[in-house]
């Protein structure tokens, strides 16, 4: 992940509640889940609507970072992929148990460019790359069988070369316009911190909240 950002001198006393940055604190944050989560440390929820209004919620992979917002992978032609091209708006959350930690983010959503999802299905297995050809996300599955024979299917014809990236795959940037930082504290008297601001080029305000 590209967390090109800077590290402010706040970050060296461990005082998160005097960060005045949101980006660097995720940045910070992301980067010590890394050191002490045991698995997939980068999972994130999703929430998206649907046309009647249904919260959607599932779990994913933060792909990307910077300043720019928060990028996952997905079909396009997928339950969220349709939800949130129709509805570009959505809600992430982190939750770090080994540091009880949660991150809470809410925001618009607009797809990646091909060049940038062309470049990272490229970083991708093999396999997985076949399987986003395969696979036809969030629909109806007659059998365990038939999705197999769709992967034995693309194996053979990109048995050589590189794999193409599916028109109907590619990512999504979740850019934050509310960004709240939780952290535990005994007899649940959490510390919570939140950011918000009026746009994507629009300055961040601060205000702590009751646990």
């Amino acid at each position: 992940m590209s967390q090109t950002i800077e590290r402010p001198a706040w970050l060296m006393s461990g005082d998160f509640m005097a960060a005045d940055d949101p980006f660097a604190l995720l940045a910070a944050w992301l980067e010590e889940a890394t050191q002490s989560e045991p698995v997939d440390p980068n999972a994130m929820a999703v929430a998206t609507v649907d046309a009647d209004g249904l919260p959607n919620v599932r779990m994913v992979l933060l792909k990307d970072f910077d300043r720019r917002g928060l990028v996952f992978y997905t079909n396009t032609d997928s339950q969220k992929g349709r939800e949130l091209d129709s509805n570009p708006k959505a809600a992430l959350v982190f939750y770090w148990k080994s540091l009880a930690r949660q991150v809470r983010l809410r925001g618009s959503a607009e797809k990646v460019e091909d060049a940038e999802a062309d470049a990272y299905f490229a970083t991708r297995p093999r396999l997985a790359q076949i399987g986003a050809w395969a696979s036809k996300q969030s629909s109806a599955l007659e059998s365990r069988h038939a999705f197999e024979k769709a992967v034995a299917l693309y194996t053979a014809k990109f048995n050589i070369g590189t794999i193409p990236r599916p028109a109907n795959w590619t990512g999504y940037r979740i850019v934050p316009l509310v960004i709240e930082f939780w952290c535990a504290r005994p007899f649940r008297l959490h510390d919570r911190l939140e950011f918000r601001r009026g746009g994507p080029a629009a300055p961040w305000t601060k205000a702590l909240l009751y646990p």
